[in-house]
């Protein structure tokens, strides 16, 4: 057993253990011997990833905790069926190349790469039911997995859950055969498209800041000329420059689907459908259906805190999900997610909780979901602006570093397409072009400029923090770019 294993959970856990708690944000599915039908067919078929990735992405977020690596996690909100595309595909793996490609290139820092891909099709709502502006009332649209976001077919449907579970494992197969094949070799990304342009309603251009094209330009030669010394000096080897690490997670908010999914592999529990999953902020309470399932599985776990959370509270969260942390380390990621103006208040007393109790977890920040916004002036959309999503993020690297912590990963929600759902950026989006392509099913997310432009703008809150770090933090300083876990 590797040293980044878990301990087995007790003996009073199952897969199924979760039915005996309170549960929150399930389907109101109407039948349920179609929901364990739909399950038994997820339980009979292949799992989606296997038991030596995902322990190998355990044994990457141990160094994470460690500051040896920086995560990386990003994808879309809610996935779609109908963006299980080659193009969607390629798009999405792209910018989490390019944006990885920057992060190590100029911090000298590895870079975990961790897709919300291949299975984020379930989301929370407030209310199952919502009401339409002519009065009726109709299901809440809960993602592709339970039912459809056209208003007048939102019944949920469990055969929606087998639906998605073959979704995933085709854009799974795609994306390997993708990287199989050298679409991450090094030596093509100059080829890596970055010219989306738009035209707003006024008739100018939405374009590409020409310094950012420089500024990735620049990176791009940097690391051709180094690819050309090592192999000048004898110092690659075949294919060292075309493998990557990719890993997949999604939320874990189905537990049906969850339990479906979750095989015994050498005396552990591990959930196949993803190398990572995490509790969301609607679904962390201790004595839940949530923190029962997930306490069992071998999989690393994220948890999302936000403003509610409490110091004692999630500690006693952190221990109830991982029993031998000394054991473990990176076995737990805390997603933070305050927002821009809070973070400096809300995050010092849970940081200072999780030292005292000597737990190595991993902080990452969330700065999408504090940030959200109603366009202006009508209200017509969600929106999120590009500065206050970058201010949350400086503002966490400075309390960690001024408590002595290693912030050790970002988590967006991104695609890699020329959607216009955020405003600010390279190609400064104003609220009144939030309608050329605004296409999430549910929360807005920064398009390609806007998340090579963020991956530019963190380089230097990364480098501050591994340089106050030091000699307290070993950083590793070799860009690990080989060995594909997807």
């Amino acid at each position: 057993m590797s040293s980044a294993a878990s301990s087995p959970p007790s003996s009073s856990w199952s897969p199924s253990s979760w039915r005996g708690k309170p549960i929150k944000q399930q389907p109101p599915y109407a039948d349920q011997a179609e929901v364990d039908a739909a399950c038994a067919k997820i339980t009979a078929l292949p799992g989606l990833v296997s038991k030596a990735e995902t322990d190998a992405l355990r044994a990457q977020l141990a160094e994470v905790a460690a500051g040896k690596r920086f995560l990386l996690q990003g994808g879309d909100c809610a996935e779609r069926f109908e963006d299980c595309t080659t193009a969607a595909i390629q798009a999405k793996l792209k910018i989490l190349l390019q944006m990885s490609l920057v992060l190590m290139h100029q911090t000298r820092c590895p870079v975990v790469r961790v897709g919300r891909m291949a299975g984020q099709f379930a989301k929370p709502r407030s209310n199952d039911m919502e009401t339409l502006p002519d009065g009726r009332r109709v299901f809440s649209f809960r993602g592709d997995n339970c039912n459809e976001y056209d208003r007048e077919r939102r019944t949920p449907d469990p055969d929606r859950l087998v639906q998605g579970y073959f979704v995933s494992g085709v854009m799974l197969n795609h994306a390997r055969s993708l990287l199989a094949s050298g679409f991450a070799n090094l030596r093509d990304a100059s080829d890596w498209e970055l010219g989306h342009t738009f035209q707003s309603s006024s008739g100018s251009e939405k374009s590409l800041d020409p310094a950012l094209r420089k500024k990735y330009e620049a990176v791009v030669g940097n690391v051709l000329d180094s690819i050309d010394f090592m192999e000048l000096c004898g110092a690659t080897t075949e294919g060292s420059t075309d493998k990557v690490d990719l890993f997949t997670s999604h939320e874990g908010l189905t537990l049906c689907l969850e339990e479906a999914c979750t095989e015994n592999v050498g005396g552990q529990w591990y959930n196949n459908s993803a190398h990572f999953l995490w509790i969301g902020d609607r679904t962390r309470q201790l004595d839940h259906a949530h923190v029962e399932y997930f306490r069992g599985i071998a999989n690393p776990i994220g948890v999302k805190v936000g403003p509610t959370s409490k110091p004692d509270e999630l500690v006693a969260l952190i221990k109830c999900l991982w029993p031998e942390p000394a054991a473990s380390p990176g076995k737990i990621t805390l997603i933070t997610r305050f927002g821009n103006g809070n973070v400096e208040e809300m995050l010092p007393p849970l940081l200072k909780a999780v030292q005292a109790a000597k737990l190595p977890v991993v902080w990452q920040c969330d700065p999408m979901h504090g940030n959200t916004r109603n366009s202006k002036p009508d209200g017509k959309f969600k929106t999120r602006e590009f500065d206050a999503i970058l201010g949350e993020i400086t503002s966490c690297f400075k309390v960690h570093t001024a408590h002595g912590s290693w912030l050790g990963g970002i988590h967006f929600e991104l695609t890699g397409e020329n959607v216009t759902e955020c405003v600010g950026g390279p190609q400064n989006l104003q609220d009144a072009d939030l309608q050329l392509r605004y296409e999430t099913y549910c929360d807005p997310r920064l398009n390609s400029l806007q998340s090579l432009a963020m991956a530019f703008s963190t380089v230097e809150l990364i480098n501050d923090a591994i340089e106050a770090a030091k000699p307290e933090v070993d950083l590793g300083t070799e860009c690990d770019y080989g060995g594909s876990r997807l």
